[in-house]
């Protein structure tokens, strides 16, 4: 088994996710965002010669990191379309799947994506590069009631009234390009004291709207509850609150509003169990990852 990435991202939590999952070596798994490989590399260790590994990513550049393994079969598209695909393949039940829904290090470190405050770059983040809809769309043509949506549901952002303002009246004279232009736009609204926090969750939440992140997430766990097998794990390694929140009320009762999804009958609809609790890594991981300091991992097991 070879492995062409360089340092292109460092997975998280790996260990302790891929332990949860492969519970029978002869089974078929799913890597919903491949990434840089590191989670599907640590699948396959795990794997006997039966078992099978569909890799699912948006992101073109991800095909650089390819294991050379006939076991793996890498498919270069959102996770949303995870039945579509695996029924083509004539796969209709996994045994298990991972998704770590977050920013891969090499996104975050190329400024032409557009993804980091501290790295001047178009206004893009779009993690699947054919992809219409920019960052600069959303800022630039967004009705201000919309963009301001945004920024509160997505990142709770403070001032967003105020820097909704800034944007517009700034947009009017001359569109905003690029990600330090947005940057030096928004940055006298925001206390000194929290720049750089308030940057991260305006750009996450451009980010969020962009990608259509919580609606595919809600697609996955739909069709994952229809994939998996009796007894097959999903792991699910989120960021934020809002993602985590969706994972975890789909895992308790099969809804995403903590409403009770119940049948004709009133009886509750749960697709999952969980296994354990929530987990986030420890100190020496986040000392050796510092971009892991905010995840959360869910385990949970088809019922």
């Amino acid at each position: 088994m070879e492995m062409n990435n360089v340092i292109y991202h460092t997975p998280v939590l790996l260990n302790k996710s891929i332990y949860g999952l492969v519970t029978d070596p002869h089974g078929v798994y799913v890597d919903a965002t491949y990434g840089g490989g590191g989670h599907s590399k640590e699948v396959l260790y795990r794997l006997s010669k039966k078992g099978k590994l569909f890799a699912f990513d948006q992101d073109i550049d991800s095909k650089k990191n390819l294991i050379s393994d006939t076991r793996l079969f890498f498919i270069n598209s959102n996770f949303k379309h995870l039945k579509k695909y695996l029924n083509y393949y004539h796969i209709f039940k996994i045994n298990g799947i991972i998704a770590d829904f977050g920013v891969s290090s090499h996104q975050l470190d190329t400024p032409s994506r557009g993804f980091s405050i501290m790295k001047d770059g178009p206004l893009d983040m779009r993690m699947n590069k054919a992809s219409d809809l920019t960052a600069e769309i959303v800022i630039n043509d967004y009705e201000e009631k919309k963009l301001y949506k945004i920024l509160k549901e997505y990142g709770q952002v403070p001032q967003a009234s105020e820097i909704v303002n800034k944007i517009s009246s700034h947009r009017k004279k001359v569109p905003i390009k690029s990600t330090i232009d947005l940057v030096k736009v928004v940055e006298n609204s925001i206390n000194k004291s929290s720049k750089y926090k308030v940057l991260a969750k305006i750009f996450q939440s451009i980010r969020i709207e962009v990608n259509d992140e919580l609606e595919v997430i809600k697609q996955l766990l739909f069709q994952a509850s229809e994939l998996l097998k009796i007894k097959g794990r999903i792991i699910c390694i989120s960021y934020h609150s809002l993602e985590d929140r969706l994972i975890k009320n789909f895992f308790r009762s099969g809804s995403f509003d903590n409403d009770d999804n119940r049948d004709f009958y009133g009886n509750v609809k749960k697709p999952f169990k969980k296994i354990g609790g929530l987990i986030i890594p420890d100190l020496d991981e986040i000392k050796k990852n510092k971009r892991a300091r905010s995840a959360k991992m869910r385990i949970a097991e088809k019922i």
